[in-house]
């Protein structure tokens, strides 16, 4: 397996996360990247959200953005996330198109920044669901600093991201039974503690939010679009709202099981 790591002149983030994977790790200059094993590195001039198809530019099975977060919150975190739109796609990608999700990798991420991020006081180690782009048909994921410029350039932060994603990419990743979940908030801390507590890895994600774009069609693609094949949907029963009806009607009609993360 050959991965690429991905990160962004215009990302302060990104480029403080290369910084520390250049001075931590013996990465060898080749023609238009840096490469350690089965690892590539790649620096791009344009924000990584609006790199579309460039895993068809680069000789590697999965791709993995190294960036920044923002939110208007400005909370303090360390995050890992699939790419993809359920709704229209207002920050790179393409309307109600889903990227593929390698869940086991995913959550191999997700429990090792657990366990780094310990060395950094007062920050939150999440998922967040799938939300923009690039659009790809590469299996893909993000791992973030976050969430505003204060935390962007912290040294710390990018280490504790450079080595989370060598020690993970550096060893056989195991392969997970695989779910996908809906309902909940963007930062889904059910679906943490999920993934904390049990053997499953999680794939594609629909918060709350983007469940009015939630139909037949886009429940098929969080179903394909994954590379592990799926077990049953995970709901986050009181995160659908006023929305339970209609989620457990499109499931009953593609005939497909679920279970509530409550039961966990």
């Amino acid at each position: 397996m050959k991965y690429a790591v991905i990160t962004s002149k215009k990302d302060e983030a990104g480029k403080n996360i290369r910084e520390c994977l250049l001075r931590l790790f013996d990465f060898k200059e080749e023609e238009n990247h840096r490469a350690l094993g089965n690892i590539l590195l790649f620096e791009t001039e344009e924000e990584t959200i609006y790199c579309e198809n460039i895993d068809k530019e680069i000789n590697a099975d999965i791709l993995i953005f190294a960036t920044k977060h923002q939110s208007k919150a400005g909370t303090k975190s360390l995050s890992v996330h699939i790419p993809g739109n359920f709704g229209n796609a207002e920050m790179g990608g393409k309307d109600k198109t889903l990227c593929i999700a390698p869940a086991s990798l995913l959550k191999a991420m997700f429990l090792e920044l657990n366990e780094n991020g310990k060395e950094l006081e007062g920050y939150e180690i999440t998922l967040e669901t799938v939300h923009h782009g690039p659009l790809l048909e590469k299996p893909a994921m993000f791992i973030e600093i976050g969430s505003s410029i204060n935390e962007w350039g912290i040294k710390e932060a990018g280490e504790i991201i450079a080595k989370t994603i060598m020690s993970v990419l550096q060893k056989p990743i195991a392969e997970c039974k695989a779910v996908i979940a809906i309902g909940g908030p963007h930062y889904p801390r059910e679906y943490n503690k999920f993934l904390l507590r049990t053997e499953y890895a999680i794939g594609q994600m629909c918060p709350e939010y983007q469940l009015p774009n939630l139909d037949e069609a886009m429940l098929r693609q969080m179903l394909e679009k994954n590379v592990e094949k799926i077990e049953f949907v995970l709901l986050d029963w009181k995160g659908l709202k006023a929305h339970k009806e209609i989620v457990k009607e499109l499931l009953a009609n593609l005939n497909i099981p679920y279970r509530k993360v409550q039961e966990f």
